[in-house]
């Protein structure tokens, strides 16, 4: 399969209004933002996982990080309530699942396979301080990509420019950008060359961000 797989445009998907795709494992179902491949795939999706439901345990073999969006998110090496930021290079494994249900951000194969660096975050305590209405966190930095949280106060405009590219998670509140007025699980992403200038409605916005990622997409190694 591939999904929005042309990383050379700009692309809006207002997920929250999306369907909910069944996967393989009863109880979990997904909304799919871009993909490269099948079940093994280089994928950006929103998982929801219903009470009790669980995937089996599996290794990474091309890493996974994921953002908890609502409830609590559990594996056999903890609980990760909403909130939590958490990357799992390759070659790390587990067993996912969640008592009372919970919804993720997750991105599939997207690692450097060298990668070894695993954690996990409270991105709200990672906060920096107010400037011009923008407040950051940046929760992962390497050679490839740059991660952040980032909360805008109402009115806000936000400017980034990054090479290799900009993908932006609306996580709560309203951004308008361009023509696109951008909600909660609205998600977008700028190819490489494409500046984001964006304005946080009457709330204000709070956002996941990546910068400089586009350049290494490319299919997981099967």
């Amino acid at each position: 399969m591939d999904l929005n797989a042309d990383f050379t445009k700009r692309v809006v998907v207002h997920a929250g209004d999306a369907p909910w795709i069944a996967s393989p494992m009863p109880g979990v179902d997904r909304r799919m933002l871009d993909r490269i491949g099948d079940e093994v795939a280089r994928a950006t999706s929103i998982v929801r996982y219903a009470p009790g439901s669980a995937f089996s345990a599996h290794t990474h073999t091309g890493g996974e990080e994921f953002l908890v969006l609502e409830g609590v998110f559990q594996d056999e090496h903890g609980d990760y309530p909403a909130g939590t930021y958490v990357r799992n290079p390759p070659t790390t494994s587990h067993t996912p699942g969640a008592a009372e249900g919970c919804t993720i951000f997750v991105k599939l194969w997207q690692f450097d396979l060298e990668d070894r660096t695993q954690f996990r975050l409270d991105v709200e305590a990672q906060l920096g301080p107010v400037q011009d209405g923008i407040a950051r966190a940046e929760l992962h930095r390497d050679a490839r990509e740059v991660v952040s949280f980032v909360v805008l106060e109402p009115g806000a405009v936000l400017t980034e420019v990054a090479p290799g590219g900009i993908e932006v998670l609306v996580l709560e509140g309203t951004l308008s950008e361009g023509v696109d007025d951008l909600v909660r699980w609205s998600w977008l992403r700028l190819p490489e060359g494409m500046p984001l200038q964006a304005t946080a409605g009457s709330e204000g916005a709070r956002l996941w961000m990546k910068t400089g990622h586009l350049p290494f997409a490319q299919a997981p190694l099967v």
